[in-house]
């Protein structure tokens, strides 16, 4: 390689860096604070008997799998256990919507993460064409009821990790290039296409 093509590509990684991502001192310190307050919130569930819920939602390579790696790292996995739903089997299509969501829902002292959650449903199902209307239509109907039964319940939805579209661009135009090694890009994450920046996966 030239010179002046490495020069180029360095200047071009390093803008990328100076968008993208935060200097790695404050990202480690950030993470580490962030860390320790996820220990705390665990320990306050744990005593006072609480049940949280926290949905991470974002298309395919929007950085969900790390972002909860991260905050559950140093989480106890008999408290704060991790959801990440298959594909639903052609018994659990026959079901109310909710059902094998509910299955997995925390009892007193516990913390759910849902890699995933039943916004599935507005959003990666809807797109690929994987609900009819009629299903999409009584989602949007049941939603809102469903979440409020929680809250009332004493289950709320809590967090809900965003990444802007500037990285998933950034993920998916790698994962589609002709390069040896390269995240995986599906194609739920190509069909979603871009959004504006401030939108959510």
């Amino acid at each position: 390689m030239s010179d002046g093509k490495k020069e180029k590509k360095d200047k071009s990684a390093k803008e990328g860096a100076a968008v993208d991502s935060l200097p790695r001192k404050l990202y480690e310190r950030e993470l580490a604070r962030l860390q320790a307050e996820t220990v705390r919130l665990q320990e306050w569930v744990r005593q006072e008997g609480a049940r949280l819920v926290v949905l991470f939602e974002g298309r395919d390579a929007a950085g969900k799998g790390s972002a909860i790696s991260r905050l559950t790292q140093y989480l106890n996995p008999r408290i704060a256990r991790i959801v990440a739903l298959p594909a639903p089997t052609d018994r659990q299509k026959t079901r109310w919507y909710f059902q094998r969501y509910v299955e997995h829902l925390p009892s007193a002292g516990e913390i759910v993460l849902f890699d995933r959650s039943w916004y599935n449903r507005a959003g990666v199902e809807r797109v690929m064409g994987f609900c009819t209307p009629d299903e999409y239509r009584r989602f949007l109907h049941q939603c809102p009821i469903f979440e409020r039964l929680l809250v009332e319940d004493g289950r709320g939805r809590d967090l809900a990790a965003q990444v802007l579209v500037l990285r998933q661009r950034r993920r998916t135009r790698t994962a589609l290039a002709p390069a040896t090694r390269r995240p995986r890009a599906s194609v739920e994450a190509v069909a979603d296409g871009p959004r504006d920046p401030q939108s959510v996966g």
